[in-house]
């Protein structure tokens, strides 16, 4: 946290110190996420129950796989986002606790789905459920989850939130067509590249905020501004997740991935953008092969360090996440709230 004088709220009584404008001091701290989950402890662990039993189904095997899917924890920052974005529109409530559900049960589907569409063996670093008992039960664990999610919300008319959730997953759809769309031409621009995340990454993180703000309060103009900030998060997010396609340096995913599989990411186009007509076709010509060698894809790397790319990437996240972090810094200063400030730290500093 930055040190400040403490005030006291007398909008939602936790007292918290008042924010200092964002500076690379402040980048450079340290984040951890346990120190971003401390002011929604207790809510997590009740959070983590009413998971257990929304999940919970009388069919045995389904059982068998939610149990497992349950057991790999994975960070659970966007049920983090619903919990500390209620909490610092007002306070965690019943509605809030099912919000969190719900986005936890939508995103586990489809992940599921995912891991059958690319035919992944592991999630995580285990077994994924299709390597375990096969696609058939993956795609029916997947429907399973999405029906679970919906009538959660609708069996309490939750309408706000399930129209959020809802929304976001349209999105996603839409962004990952466009993206295999994208793809196959190796044509893409960076204002088009910023549709695609905002849609596949972004649209579910805004969702978050705005299920969260919405299941604590009815003021409409809190409620966009969370939704905006957490869409700006989630834009800066899947920007960290491109740069590590570049550094070999970094854990959890292997170099060169995004471009083995022929995503057209923000170092890369913006590389693309700067090179000479030669090189840029040298380039989407590696870029587009089928099979690429380790010395393919550190050629590709390498390009896009050589045009600034890299350095251009990391200042467009920084101001996505500068840019969340003002709008999170117009609530009342909670501990809640500034626990989300220190999420936007956490998101551009993470290491995988």
């Amino acid at each position: 946290m930055l040190e400040t004088t403490a005030v006291p709220s007398d909008r939602y009584g936790e007292a918290a110190p008042p924010l200092d404008p964002p500076s690379d001091a402040a980048r450079s701290q340290a984040v951890t996420l346990d120190g971003v989950r401390r002011p929604v402890a207790d809510e997590l662990g009740a959070f983590r129950e009413y998971l257990r039993e929304a999940m919970r189904s009388d069919v045995g095997l389904l059982d068998k796989v939610t149990r497992y899917v349950l057991r790999q924890k994975g960070k659970r920052i966007r049920p983090l986002l619903v919990l500390l974005s209620a909490k610092s529109c007002g306070r965690v409530r019943e509605t809030s606790y099912r919000a969190a559900a719900l986005v936890e049960i939508l995103h586990t589907a489809t992940l599921v789905h995912d891991d059958v569409v690319d035919e992944a063996d592991e999630r995580r670093g285990v077994f994924s459920v299709n390597a375990l008992w096969k696609n058939k039960i993956s795609v029916l664990m997947g429907d399973f989850l999405l029906s679970q999610g919906l009538l959660l919300s609708l069996d309490h008319g939750d309408y706000e939130v399930l129209h959020a959730l809802s929304d976001a997953i349209r999105r996603m759809s839409e962004g990952e067509l466009l993206q295999i769309e994208k793809s196959r031409l190796l044509d893409i621009e960076e204002e088009t590249y910023f549709q695609i995340i905002s849609d596949k990454t972004a649209s579910l993180i805004g969702a978050c905020t705005r299920a969260g703000a919405s299941s604590a309060t009815s003021d409409e103009a809190d409620i966009a501004a969370m939704h905006t900030a957490g869409e700006k998060l989630g834009l800066a997010f899947q920007i960290r997740d491109d740069l590590f396609d570049f550094d070999p340096q970094r854990a959890g995913k292997p170099l060169g991935l995004d471009v083995q599989e022929k995503k057209m990411t923000l170092p890369l186009i913006h590389a693309l953008g700067k090179a000479d007509r030669p090189r840029r076709e040298r380039i989407l010509g590696l870029v587009g092969q089928d099979e690429k060698s380790r010395a393919d894809l550190r050629r590709v790397a390498a390009f896009a360090r050589e045009h600034g790319s890299l350095a251009y990437a990391r200042e467009r996240m920084h101001e996505l996440a500068d840019e969340a972090r003002q709008i999170f810094a117009e609530f009342p200063p909670t501990q809640a709230r500034d626990a989300l400030l220190d999420l936007t730290q956490f998101v551009v500093q993470r290491e995988r």
